[in-house]
Order: C-alpha cells, then sequence, then structure tokens
C-alpha cells in the first residue's frame, strides 16, 4: 500500500512579488498569430515541475530571469496574451508584451519531507505559479516560472504554459532551449516556426467524417477549470485540484505485465496494449449498469508527417489531432482483449490520412468543440513518456524528478517513464489516473487482470 503523499498548505510556502519578464524583440507594430482549430480544441494550461537537489536557488532565481531575456527574442510571443477578435469571434494570440510572470518562491519544508516525488501530488500546484486563472484574458500570463527554494537547500522549478499556444513537443523544445542558454551554451532552437495558417480551416468547410473525438461547447456545460474558450473566458470558481472523494495513483505497467498484454493480442505496440487495457479496466469500472451505452477512449496523435507540405523545423503551434476507439460497454468488457486492440489500432489507423486530419479541422471550424471528455462517458490519455522531463539540466545537473502536476481531472490519463527512466524508455511504463473512491476500488481490481 503505497504511503499518502505530503500535503503542502499555503502556509508551507511564501512567495514573493511576481515579476513581468518582457521581450527585448516584441515586434512593432503589434503582432496579432492566428491560432487554428486545433490550437483552439485544446487552450488548456498545462503544469510541470521539477525538482533538483544539487545548485544555490538564488543564483537559478537569477540565472532564469537572464536567460529569459535570451529566451523572448524567438519566442516573443510567450509574452502575448490571448484575448477575442471581436469580427470573427475566435481567440487569437496578440503579442502585447504584456509579460511571462516569474516567481520566487521559499519553502519551511525539507525536500525528503515531500516523499516520492514520481507520484501524483495535486498539492505540488504549490510549486507553480497559476497564470490568474480567475482573471481576464489580458491578465493571464501564457507562461509563468517559479523558482522554489527548500529548507534543505534543494529548489523546485515549476512552470505553467498554455497548451493552445504550444503542444506538448513544442512546448518541451522550449524548456530545453531555456535550460541550454541557463547552462551558457546558448539556444537550442534557432528558427522558430509560428505561422499556424497551414492548419486553417478550408472554404467551405468540407466535413467527410464523422467526428465522435469532439464535442460541441453549450454556454452552460462545465469544464474543466483550466480550459479557456470563447463561451468561457473565466473559469469556474473551484481550483482544478481535490475533490473530497478523488483518489489519485500510479499504475506501473512492468515490462512483463507489458509484455504479457502484448502476447495476448499480438503484434501490437506498448502503446496500444496499455491503452486498450486502461479502456477495458476504466470501462468496468465505470459503466457497471449501462452495458450499452457507448464507452469511448480518446488519444493524441501527431500529424506533423501526414500534413501537405511538410511542417518546418521549429513549428511550435499544435500539431496534434485527438484520436478515438468506441464501441458498446458490453463489448468492451466481454470480448476477448484483442477486440479492444483491434478498436484502438482502427482509431489510430483512422488518423492517419491528411483528409481526416482537414476534415476534423473543418468540424471544429463549424462546431467550435473541444475533445469529448466533459460527458463522463470517455477519457483521455496522452502518452508523456516521450518527453524529455529529466534531461532538463538548468547548469547543475538533471532533476532528481520532473514531471506533470496532478490536477484531479479523472477525464485524464497520463503515461509516463518511471522515476529514473529516461526519454522514450518503454522498458516500463506509469499511468497516472484520477477517479472518484467507489470507481477507483473498481477500477483497481481490473485493471491488473490479463
Amino acid at each position: 500500500m503505497a504511503v499518502a503523499p505530503f500535503s503542502l498548505t499555503d502556509e508551507d510556502l511564501t512567495k514573493d512579488e511576481p515579476l513581468k519578464l518582457l521581450s527585448p524583440a516584441n515586434p512593432t507594430p503589434e503582432e496579432t498569430i492566428f491560432l487554428s482549430n486545433i490550437d483552439l480544441a485544446v487552450a488548456f494550461t498545462v503544469e510541470t515541475v521539477y525538482f533538483f537537489e544539487d545548485g544555490p536557488a538564488a543564483e537559478m532565481s537569477r540565472m532564469v530571469k537572464r536567460a529569459m531575456a535570451v529566451l523572448l527574442v524567438p519566442y516573443y510571443f510567450l509574452a502575448g496574451r490571448l484575448q477575442v477578435n471581436r469580427e470573427t469571434g475566435r481567440l487569437e494570440l496578440v503579442c502585447n508584451n504584456a509579460g511571462v510572470v516569474f516567481v520566487n518562491a521559499k519553502s519551511k519544508v525539507m525536500m525528503k519531507e515531500l516523499g516520492d516525488l514520481s507520484l501524483p501530488n495535486p498539492s505540488f500546484c504549490q510549486f507553480v505559479h497559476r497564470p490568474g486563472l480567475h482573471r481576464s484574458l489580458p491578465e493571464r500570463a501564457l507562461f509563468t516560472i517559479q523558482v522554489t527554494k527548500f529548507a534543505c537547500g534543494g529548489y523546485a522549478i515549476g512552470m505553467v504554459t498554455n497548451h493552445g499556444v504550444l503542444d506538448g513537443k513544442s512546448a518541451a523544445d522550449m524548456f530545453q532551449n531555456l535550460a541550454s542558454i541557463c547552462r551558457g551554451q546558448g539556444l537550442k532552437t534557432q528558427t522558430i516556426f509560428n505561422n499556424r495558417t497551414c492548419f486553417k480551416a478550408r472554404i467551405p468547410p468540407l466535413i467527410t467524417h464523422p467526428h465522435q473525438e469532439y464535442t460541441c461547447i453549450s454556454p452552460t456545460q462545465k469544464l474543466p477549470s483550466a480550459f479557456t474558450t470563447v463561451t468561457k473566458l473565466s473559469p469556474s470558481p473551484a481550483p482544478p485540484i481535490a475533490v473530497e472523494n478523488r483518489r489519485h495513483t500510479v499504475i506501473p505497467f512492468s515490462p512483463s505485465t507489458i509484455a504479457a498484454l502484448k502476447r495476448t493480442a499480438a503484434p501490437c505496440s506498448t502503446f496500444q496494449a496499455i491503452l486498450a487495457q486502461l479502456w477495458r479496466a476504466r470501462t468496468r469500472a465505470v459503466y457497471t449498469d449501462r452495458p450499452d451505452e457507448i464507452s469511448m477512449v480518446l488519444f493524441a496523435v501527431d500529424v506533423r508527417s501526414k500534413i501537405r507540405p511538410v511542417l518546418p523545423d521549429g513549428f511550435v503551434g499544435n500539431a496534434v489531432v485527438t484520436g478515438f476507439a468506441a464501441a458498446r460497454a458490453a463489448e468492451v468488457v466481454e470480448r476477448p482483449f484483442s477486440f479492444c486492440v483491434e478498436k484502438v489500432k482502427e482509431g489510430i489507423e483512422r488518423v492517419s490520412t491528411e483528409e481526416y486530419v482537414r476534415s476534423a479541422i473543418d468540424w471544429l471550424e463549424v462546431y467550435r468543440g473541444i475533445p469529448a471528455t466533459c460527458n463522463g462517458n470517455s477519457f483521455y490519455v496522452s502518452a508523456w513518456w516521450k518527453l524529455a522531463f529529466r534531461e532538463l539540466d538548468f547548469g547543475f545537473g538533471k532533476p532528481i524528478h520532473g514531471g506533470p502536476v496532478a490536477n484531479g481531472n479523472d477525464e485524464f490519463v497520463l503515461l509516463l517513464s518511471p522515476a529514473n527512466g529516461s526519454r522514450g524508455s518503454t522498458s516500463s511504463v506509469n499511468a497516472w489516473i484520477s477517479m472518484e473512491e467507489e470507481k477507483m476500488k473498481k477500477f483497481l481490481h481490473h485493471v491488473f487482470a490479463i
């Protein structure tokens, strides 16, 4: 049985007054950047935190602030803000140099008191500076950085980005650029390509496929508070963490477990096997009395190689669309495991053509939707094990742990490499998941059944 994680409170941390870091190369006149429908469908905040045992925290703060002056030359748009275009009603990115927000913080706890850093801990939100989630768009920073010094001398660097501005790969590349500047090695990426018009909808829109993976947004629909849409510019007051009856856990998929799953439904990839197993177990936990309803799992598909002309190196916009696998709950539960794997394969194959991607963009143009995770019948699995969290060296060595902050949304499951794993390592995989307590008990009963 895992030990309950240490729970931080506001009293464990003091924060200095936030500073605004400006781009020294913001364009004049002010530039406005078009955001694609793919960008707008995922305009939510992403929080990550990195823990370091070595290096002076005060010096690290100075290094990061100095490095930002270099980073914000090519990444000037990160100092901008989202705004609604009055003519089109779309969100767009205005490069007004309102600033990246930087915060120094000090904690009276020792890093070792936090326990296993690789376990999902919603209270780690104390290590990031949330960009004014309950403020108006002009007040909401697109990128924030917080450096927290622990009583033991270690420190944490927490960063918040907006997925609508940078997708996972682009954010990871930006973090690597920041770290490289801090090490004195300059920018790793010399060219930033921020023109997203290659993902514009066709005129007129041409929807050639059904798109169950997305859902329309109604004005009264409850969305996760980190989302920003035209119909929900100010999130609900409830913070996107801790619901009393919700449980966070890590599901470890060892090499032997992965091998056993793949043998059951060969041939298939590690991702396909884990995705199918999570889908099956969650269906058994959630659809107990609803066998005829459709159970669906969503997942991100990188389309960089599917678009023509090929996207240039340094493209920073979103180049992922949502794929899905769906079936009647009774089929997911009762049919062989290979059935679920085949449905996942079909979902991946479905998104393999440029025409499907263009159709999805056109669907989003007409219906202005988001991934269909808000109906309680589906969930989203994202493979973060390919992102180089543990290679982020700011000049004093790599972090002892780096990864996302648990946010309490049971619609999202993250697949991560283990605490000491390396980028792209799939010898073992940890699945971060959050569910209501009773559903979690059922889920855990089924997820290890092969």
